[in-house]
């Protein structure tokens, strides 16, 4: 049987790692470590580790800050495992997961997996909707877990993500520690022959944030990341990624074309109530909340335009900038 590493970044969230903790150390299958890098937080998690320590094979890491691509290289250092799995803080997991991942493995072995994200029942009204529009057919969100998708080939994000010792020795770990350095990881790791995979059923609930404006930042920081990921490999940028842009830009345009052109108002006005209908029709089939369908058409509004605009921004910095120039996100900070 395969042992497993738990790689864990944690800044400034010991609360939710003590969930996450929880949740590991009642995991049916219990062949595995779990490695927690603090990454330089001023509210640190080491009495929450040491409060484990009875219940798991738990080791604890404190690093001066540089982002969670940074940290969890930190970790792989540090980690004795044969199969390394990336889990971010704010996640919770059933107690099947790790034997799921198992089973996927011994069935059909690849060298790095995804697995989707889900919201908890628990969760607020606004993180449920967040949720459903992080994962809906209906904005971007649709494409991140699906086999394969119409951004192209898979590549898992470090949420959920799983990988092999032999990947992490051959791509070195994450190049950049943020700006999109889960999916370069994958992209690294999928050119070096390594096979991807999504496997549906090992899900996590993922918390992400818990209001509209931190959601619009976090969204804001994942369009710019995107146009960074093409510094690196610009045939990876594909016209989808573009749709958040698009869709701010005509939905903007709407009261223009009032002064301009009637006729396009109209129909601008007209495609934009389809689409809050379609929206508030599926999240309210899904989550079967009306309150949470109401905030999800919001939601998907804040992720439209907070992806686009970040994507405007780093594009736009990208066209003025040397085409050697490459972010490595160490000396930026992420969005709270």
């Amino acid at each position: 049987m395969r042992f497993y590493s738990f790689i864990i970044p944690v800044y400034n969230r010991p609360d939710e790692l003590q969930e996450l903790l929880e949740c590991l150390a009642r995991q049916t299958l219990q062949h595995f470590e779990v490695v927690v890098v603090e990454d330089g937080s001023k509210v640190k998690a080491d009495q929450v580790v040491a409060a484990f320590a009875g219940r798991l094979d738990i080791k604890y890491f404190f690093k001066e800050n540089g982002g969670q691509g940074f940290a969890r290289n930190h970790g792989f250092e540090r980690a004795s495992g044969d199969y390394f799995i990336l889990l971010d803080s704010d996640a919770l997991v059933e107690p099947d997961y790790l034997a799921i991942v198992e089973d996927k493995l011994n069935t059909a072995y690849v060298d790095i997996y995804g697995g989707p994200d889900t919201d908890h029942p628990s969760f607020t009204p606004i993180q449920k909707a967040i949720s459903y529009s992080m994962t809906s057919l209906f904005t971007t969100g649709g494409i991140r877990g699906k086999k394969n998708n119409m951004g192209g080939t898979f590549h898992p994000r470090s949420f959920n993500m799983g990988l092999s010792r032999q990947v992490w020795e051959k791509t070195g770990g994450f190049l950049t520690s943020r700006m999109g350095e889960d999916i370069l990881f994958s992209i690294a790791a999928i050119r070096l022959g390594f096979k991807s995979a999504l496997i549906p059923e090992a899900f996590i609930y993922h918390k992400r944030r818990t209001k509209f404006l931190p959601f619009f930042r976090q969204l804001k920081f994942f369009g710019r990341a995107r146009i960074n990921i093409a510094r690196f490999y610009p045939d990876e940028l594909k016209l989808v990624h573009a749709f958040p842009l698009l869709f701010t830009l005509a939905v903007c345009s709407i009261p223009v074309w009032f002064l301009v052109f009637k006729p396009f108002f109209y129909l601008g006005a007209g495609f934009l109530v389809l689409y809050i209908l379609i929206l508030f029709g599926d999240a309210l089939a899904k989550t079967k909340q009306l309150n949470v369908a109401f905030l999800a058409v919001a939601a998907a509004f804040v992720q439209l335009f907070g992806y686009g605009t970040g994507f405007l921004q780093e594009g736009w910095k990208r066209i003025w900038e040397k085409k050697s120039h490459r972010e490595t996100g160490a000396a930026i900070e992420y969005p709270s």
